[in-house]
C-alpha cells in the first residue's frame, strides 16, 4: 500500500475485511487517481463486491479481448443511488429527473470513464421520434452507452427495445473509430433466469443490473419522524391558516 497516500491506507486498513479487497481498491486508486473522498465513497458503497456483477451477453456480442472483458468489468450490480430521495411510487421520469439533477454523483456511481451526453436524447428513425432515457459515452470502451431506466422488474421486451436503440445509435452517432454501442438496463430486482433467456440470442451488447434507492433515514428513526403524508397535511394546514389570516 506504499503507492497510495497515508490517508487512503488508513481507510483501507479500517474498512477492508480481506487483503484481496484492499488490493482491489489500491489498484483502482492508482489507476484512476482517486482522491480520499472518492475512495471512501467506493468503500462505503461496497464497489469491490458489485464490480463486474451485472448480467450481460458481452462475451457473445463483443470481441473477447479487450472490449468484452473491459465492458464486463465496467458494469456493476447493484447500482446504489443513495443520493436520491425517491419514494417507492416514483415514476421512471421522476428517476430520470433526479439523476439529471445529480449527474455528477450519478457518473461517480457508474464509474470511471463515463461522459454524460444527455437525457431523453432524441433520435429520428424513418420519420418517427424516439427518446433515450440517458445517453453516455465511455472514453475507455470508446463507444456510446445507452441507459434505460425501469421502475419495475425486468421484462423480456425491454431487451428488444434497448437493442433497437443501440442499432439506431450505431447508425446515426457512431464514429468509424468507435466500438459497437452498449446498452445498460437498470431495473428493480431482475429475475436472473428471465434475463439470461432474453440476452442469449440478442445481437446487441446488453447488460442488466439492479438499482437501489438507499434512503437516508435510518430504520430505527423512521417511527420518530413524520411521514411524507403528515408533512403534506401540515403544509396544507399552514397554507390554509395563513390564507385565512390574510383574508381576516
Amino acid at each position: 500500500m506504499g503507492l497510495t497516500p497515508w490517508g487512503h491506507n488508513r481507510e483501507l486498513v479500517t474498512k477492508c475485511s480481506e487483503v484481496k479487497e484492499a488490493l482491489f481498491y489500491v489498484s483502482e486508486t492508482i489507476r484512476h487517481g482517486w482522491s480520499r473522498a472518492v475512495l471512501l465513497h467506493h468503500l462505503e458503497s461496497g464497489l469491490y463486491r458489485r464490480q463486474g456483477k451485472a448480467l450481460n451477453n458481452f462475451a457473445l456480442t463483443l470481441p473477447r479481448r479487450p472490449q468484452a472483458d473491459l465492458a464486463m468489468e465496467t458494469l456493476k450490480n447493484p447500482y446504489n443511488f443513495d443520493f436520491l430521495s425517491l419514494g417507492p411510487e416514483a415514476r421512471e421520469r421522476d428517476l430520470e429527473d433526479a439523476l439529471a439533477e445529480q449527474v455528477t454523483k450519478f457518473l461517480l456511481e457508474l464509474g470511471q470513464g463515463f461522459a454524460y451526453m444527455g437525457r431523453q436524447y432524441r433520435l429520428n428513425v424513418g420519420g418517427d421520434d424516439f427518446y433515450l432515457d440517458v445517453l453516455l459515452y465511455h472514453t475507455r470502451l470508446r463507444c456510446h452507452v445507452v441507459v434505460e431506466l425501469k421502475v419495475t422488474e425486468f421484462q423480456p421486451e425491454y431487451a428488444g427495445k434497448l437493442g433497437f436503440y443501440l442499432n439506431a445509435v450505431d447508425a446515426q452517432l457512431r464514429h468509424p473509430d468507435d466500438n459497437p454501442s452498449i446498452g445498460i438496463l437498470l431495473c428493480k430486482t431482475p429475475n436472473r433466469l428471465v434475463v439470461e433467456y432474453s440476452l442469449k440470442n440478442a445481437a446487441s451488447p446488453l447488460g442488466v443490473a439492479e438499482y437501489r434507492l438507499i434512503h437516508a433515514v435510518p430504520e430505527e428513526l423512521k417511527g420518530e419522524l413524520p411521514t411524507v403524508e403528515e408533512l403534506e397535511e401540515e403544509l396544507v394546514r399552514r397554507i390554509q391558516s395563513s390564507s385565512g389570516g390574510e383574508r381576516g
